[in-house]
């Protein structure tokens, strides 16, 4: 018995050894908005306050637009994830994209509730503020899902719909990026707090790529240096924790706005399938595949996603 201890001892302090080891090397504390505003928040980005946050937008455009196009981005990601599309379409609509609560330079939000209403309410006052009544809502991924609330929850405000590989029903993966699945591990989680490696966040982006070659050392950085923005990694767990898709997916077939749904055939983490039960659940919707393409197809191929965004809005 006293060796069964002793080899459990031993065991035991290599793990901690080995655990110390990898935070230390792996070192990666929270960053403060200062830190990261230099090369992530350059005009035309502006911070306002909103629900006792710093809320960290671009809104590009003519100001006379009747009907702007509001831009929601996906778990992890930021406002910059519609930079190809922004750059052809500010020079004729009003763009509005902001980094959600719980990601990028706005952070998480301040009662730490990250339900599907709380972030629709969100988006809602966010627009009251900006002086926005009606406007086209375009989200990807949980960006997607929250577009969808904000239509159920007020469509009169909603022109047109573009779901660009949305959340909305349960999710049946066939690969789930492992900085997803880390932030859903007890302990792990805590430690990933502090403790981050960049080739998890490579290999995370990679993932939802159709094709990984397309991924850049410069999309890695933005994607890394904004998972660290304080309180975000932490944020990231309680959202996974609290948002669930089954009372939505009954709720889906009551969307009667023009819908637009992208979606990439290549996407493991929703796949093709939740696309073409979008397109039978929403009356009237259009679903396009890109073959090639993975989750981020906005992301990923700018100028040919758009082309379709652009026909569909008639412009």
């Amino acid at each position: 018995m006293r060796k069964v201890f002793k080899l459990a001892a031993v065991v035991s302090a290599i793990g901690c050894v080995w655990l110390a080891g990898f935070i230390a090397w792996n070192w990666a504390p929270d960053r403060s908005v200062a830190e990261l505003s230099a090369r992530w928040a350059p005009p035309p980005s502006q911070f306002v306050p909103l629900q006792n946050m710093q809320v960290h937008l671009r809104d590009e455009g003519p100001r006379d637009d009747p009907l702007p196009i509001v831009l929601l981005h996906g778990t992890s990601a930021s406002l910059q994830t519609w930079d190809g599309w922004t750059a052809q379409l500010k020079f004729s609509r009003r763009v509005i994209r902001m980094d959600l609560p719980g990601f990028g330079l706005t952070g998480p939000f301040p009662d730490n509730n990250y339900g599907l209403q709380r972030y629709s309410r969100f988006v809602q006052e966010l627009m009251d503020q900006l002086g926005v009544a009606r406007f086209v809502l375009a989200g990807n991924s949980f960006g997607g899902q929250i577009a969808l609330q904000v239509t159920l929850d007020q469509p009169a405000r909603i022109g047109q719909l573009v779901l660009v590989d949305s959340a909305g029903y349960p999710l049946a993966p066939t690969s789930v990026p492992i900085a997803f699945q880390l932030a859903r591990l007890p302990v792990i989680n805590l430690i990933s707090t502090v403790a981050l490696p960049r080739h998890i966040v490579e290999k995370s982006v990679r993932n939802v790529y159709g094709d990984p070659d397309r991924v850049t050392p410069e999309l890695i950085d933005r994607y890394y240096e904004l998972t660290l923005r304080e309180g975000n990694r932490a944020a990231l767990t309680a959202r996974l924790e609290q948002i669930k898709s089954e009372e939505m997916a009954a709720r889906i077939p009551q969307i009667k706005v023009p819908t637009l749904i992208l979606w990439g055939g290549r996407d493991r983490l929703i796949p093709p399938d939740a696309g073409r039960r979008f397109a039978r659940d929403i009356a009237g919707s259009e679903l396009v595949m890109f073959d090639d393409l993975g989750h981020v197809p906005h992301e990923e191929a700018p100028d040919r996603t758009l082309a379709t965004v652009l026909r569909f809005l008639k412009m």
